[in-house]
């Protein structure tokens, strides 16, 4: 992955003398409503914005997904500063983190509390599944409480905490499917965000939404032989680490996932992951997936047990091991943004099916097969459904079941022969 240059803070801040490094200071309590300040921003300025970054992202070099989300951070917050920001990775199945960068975001202090609002409590007029839900894919805290932020338990138990007066979100979604989120906030005493601020900060949201599903295509071929072995975490309602084996460790340490110092030890996917599970109930299975900086998935499951006895604590498991092939086909194919008829078209394609066969499984006819496969091919940039398995299979995680060499998860080693890559 190319390593994305880091944002200079004094460049991002909102405030006098405040940095996204260091956070807010100030705790005057202002709240005021940003919508009814300043004027509306021209379409041609936000125009200019998503071009200028479509362009950054469509370099000749594919970007990583730290990569995609610094390059799109950095335009946003040029346009639209901040005292404090993070970018954050989801799970488009789960809605749960899988990485981001966190170095100039919340203090830690707050981060349980963020969790359990978010991902355990679901509460907050903007928690990431209400916004999921919305047509637009922007937020304002202060626009969505009416100017009452005070009665929000966010703003209570999150912002105000930090001497934090409002937050913009902008959600990276890609029609139902939502991969990332960025957050904004501005500390009390600095200005508001205002609509033509919220207007460019929408402006962000489709070309990064697009650079960071295609990163995640472009980052399957095996460097080498990475041990396939699942790992074991267990740790206590305090969040202390009961036991960490040592290739949990490892896929910990793969998340993609940046952080302030002095270091978190663990990405806070897994926290998202935890505090969601804490929420439902003994042996209920929670799981979430995370894209490594092998460029491998990773998949999380935790739940929770009691030993026997009353008295006794409950604690939390959580294994990770790489993501099995039937769990990344959905993935891969919500990544190059395809329909659900598309989808259903192209996995009968991926099982070798020919177009009369399609469409009498489907019940459609044979020139709508062919129209619905010229728009996936268009969209996983290939032309013929040689190069679209052979895309898959070799740069995206799908099986090859009739053709080995494999890894164990079922990927082609890069030590493959040629004449097998055909």
């Amino acid at each position: 992955m190319t390593s994305a240059s880091r944002p200079d803070p004094e460049r991002h801040t909102a405030g006098s003398g405040r940095t996204g490094r260091s956070g807010p200071s100030s705790r005057s309590g202002r709240t005021g409503r940003s919508g009814t300040r300043g004027a509306a921003v021209a379409p041609a300025a936000r125009d200019a914005l998503a071009d200028a970054l479509a362009r950054r992202l469509r370099g000749t070099e594919p970007l990583g997904a730290l990569d995609v989300l610094q390059a799109s951070a950095d335009a946003l917050l040029t346009a639209v500063p901040a005292d404090i920001w993070c970018a954050v990775m989801l799970d488009p199945a789960t809605l749960l983190d899988t990485g981001g960068l966190h170095e100039y975001g919340f203090p830690r202090s707050v981060m349980p509390r963020l969790f359990e609002i978010e991902h355990a409590d679901q509460a907050g007029v903007d928690n990431i599944r209400a916004l999921a839900r919305r047509t637009t894919p922007v937020s304002l805290l202060s626009d969505s409480m009416a100017g009452r932020v005070a009665e929000s338990v966010y703003y209570r138990d999150v912002l105000r905490p930090s001497g934090l007066s409002d937050e913009l979100r902008v959600l990276l979604r890609d029609g139902s499917r939502t991969w990332g989120l960025f957050v904004l906030c501005r500390a009390d005493g600095s200005r508001p965000f205002t609509p033509a601020e919220v207007a460019l900060a929408t402006s962000v949201s489709a070309p990064a939404t697009t650079a960071l599903r295609r990163s995640l295509l472009l980052g399957g071929i095996d460097r080498d032989d990475v041990p396939d072995a699942a790992g074991l975490l267990i740790l206590d309602d305090d969040q202390r680490i009961r036991l960490c084996t040592s290739t949990a460790e490892r896929w910990l340490s793969l998340v993609q996932e940046a952080h302030p110092a002095p270091g978190h030890r663990y990405p806070f996917a897994l926290d998202a992951l935890t505090h969601k599970v804490r929420s439902a109930g003994l042996g209920v299975q929670v799981q979430s997936r995370a894209i490594s900086r092998t460029g491998r998935w990773i998949t999380l499951s935790a739940w929770r047990e009691k030993a026997e006895g009353e008295e006794s604590e409950a604690l939390t498991y959580v294994s990770l091991a790489p993501s099995r092939p039937g769990e990344l086909t959905a993935i891969v194919l919500d990544a190059y943004g395809l329909t659900p008829r598309e989808r259903q078209v192209a996995q009968h394609v991926l099982l070798g099916r020919s177009t009369a066969e399609v469409a009498d499984s489907l019940h459609i006819g044979e020139y709508t097969v062919q129209d619905h496969l010229r728009k996936v091919f268009d969209k996983a940039g290939v032309r013929s459904r040689r190069e679209f398995t052979g895309e898959l299979f070799q740069r995206c995680y799908l099986p090859r079941l009739d053709d080995p060499p494999l890894t164990t998860d079922g990927r082609m080693r890069n030590d493959a022969p040629d004449e097998r890559r055909a």
